[in-house]
């Protein structure tokens, strides 16, 4: 029988995170959305305890076809929480808000399937409560530098080409402003903080055809005093800014009135410190075992001129099978 997992907080794990960044020893870790929930230990206490990670690991791909269907919120209920988030928008509270949804799924693969069998760089995997098979990283750290690559702006594939991402005024803008924000959070522990390469396109494999991500890359000199922390890193830069919006705290608050539902671990982070470097993923892309239900949670980020239609159908687009 797996023991119940003795979550803290992420301000009751920080120093503990802290020593074992400082002292150079390997753990892994997973954090919820509001940071009122995490964990940390080495790989066999997670074993231990149900906990199983796989941060870029090479698998191997399987051709087997499995049922899978989504019964997404109607467009009406899904129209009354956009519209909510516009006023916030038009009021001048937030310039983006990430606006996300529950989605039941039925599928004959279970939870420790889809984990093993995913193609994605970050995965966890919580017995009999939730699976992640994210493509977004949240930070790296590699000696005494720090990079995020903020991931914002999504399209199905098709014959157009990743162009047609880039070059929407929409997704533009939503990627600059996750930029900006990405940027101002790493200048509370960096210094100086550049964008190094900005807007690439990358290709995201489902089992209903492959969608296109754009993402940026940013980096910075941690400040000595918090080289070796990675707690106080946290605390600093959590929520993650690509699942929140920007200005954080109004954010969060529009976030909260319009989506009306826990997100728990959905849009944390988790990760893994190796002793020398930390590479740590964002929670999105996420199944949650309810009973004998599964949902699936899925959104996007908002500007004042998103269509609300447009919004719904890639809320939709992302639930899927990563195989």
């Amino acid at each position: 029988m797996i023991a119940s997992i003795p979550y803290v907080s992420l301000a009751e794990v920080s120093d503990q995170l802290d020593t074992w960044g400082s002292s150079g020893i390997p753990f892994v870790f997973f954090i919820n959305y509001d940071g009122t929930k995490a964990w940390g230990g080495t790989r066999e206490e997670a074993n231990a305890l149900g906990i199983h990670f796989a941060i870029r690991e090479a698998i191997q791909i399987h051709s087997n076809a499995y049922q899978f269907s989504k019964s997404p919120i109607s467009f009406e209920e899904y129209y009354a929480k956009f519209q909510h988030v516009q006023a916030g928008l038009r009021y001048g509270d937030s310039f983006l808000v990430n606006l996300t949804a529950e989605t039941p799924i039925e599928t004959d693969a279970s939870l420790e399937l889809i984990f093993q069998q995913a193609q994605a760089p970050y995965k966890l995997y919580v017995e009999d409560d939730f699976v992640v098979f994210s493509p977004e990283c949240f930070i790296q750290i590699r000696g005494n530098k720090i990079y995020s690559y903020p991931m914002k702006g999504t399209s199905a594939v098709d014959d157009r080409g990743p162009e047609i991402l880039q070059n929407d005024p929409k997704e533009q803008a939503e990627h600059a402003t996750i930029v900006d924000l990405i940027r101002n959070d790493l200048s509370q522990v960096a210094f100086p903080v550049h964008v190094e390469k900005y807007k690439y396109i990358e290709a995201v494999k489902t089992h209903e055809g492959n969608l296109w991500q754009m993402s940026s890359v940013i980096s910075g000199e941690l400040h000595p005093e918090f080289q070796g922390k990675i707690g106080q890193i946290l605390q600093k830069l959590l929520p993650a800014g690509s699942i929140t919006g920007a200005p954080k705290s109004s954010t969060m608050r529009i976030i909260k009135e319009a989506e009306a539902y826990d997100r728990g671990f959905y849009t944390g982070i988790m990760g893994e410190f190796d002793g020398a470097n930390l590479d740590t993923g964002v929670m999105i892309r996420f199944i949650e075992q309810r009973g004998n239900s599964k949902i699936f949670k899925s959104g996007g980020g908002l500007t004042v001129n998103a269509s609300a239609r447009n919004e719904y159908d890639e809320l939709i687009q992302k639930v899927y099978l990563p195989f």
